[in-house]
């Protein structure tokens, strides 16, 4: 598949999810392998309303969907993947009142497995929220283990 076309399903699928939608993230660059997500400040996503500090899981969906997005947007991965695992550290609470920016790269496709590594961060870009890596299925929905008579 050409890279515009993968590009424009990547796009279509990452902004036809159901919470990405109810989080208003957007797709702001798609590359080969990288993806960047931002998700805009929402009073109905705080975690603290004392702070008015975002929560933490809609901190960690668009880190997983900008993941998945620079794994689908890899020239060696498959348009469909699905999260095998994630890990985020956080290292500061959102500032109130400013959007929030996700950057993901894929940096290494084997042949059932996509490795991510991503940065999310406010106004402050040299100041990270949180990090993040990851695994994707890479398989293209293919079995990982032969089975009698199944297709290969």
């Amino acid at each position: 598949m050409d890279r515009k076309k993968k590009a424009q399903l990547v796009r279509h699928f990452t902004e036809a999810i159901p919470y990405s939608k109810a989080l208003s993230m957007y797709l702001e660059e798609l590359g080969e392998g990288d993806a960047v997500i931002s998700m805009p400040y929402d009073a109905r996503f705080v975690g603290d309303p004392t702070t008015g500090v975002i929560h933490g899981g809609a901190v960690s969906a668009l880190m997983d969907t900008t993941g998945g997005a620079a794994v689908m947007s890899h020239p060696d991965a498959p348009l469909v993947t699905a999260t095998l695992d994630l890990r985020i550290d956080y290292m500061r609470a959102a500032t109130p009142g400013q959007r929030i920016v996700c950057r993901a790269e894929c940096y290494h496709v084997t042949r059932s497995v996509a490795f991510m590594r991503a940065v999310a961060h406010d106004d402050d870009a040299d100041n990270p929220i949180a990090t993040a890596t990851g695994a994707f299925t890479a398989d293209g929905g293919k079995p990982s283990v032969a089975t009698p008579g199944a297709p290969t």
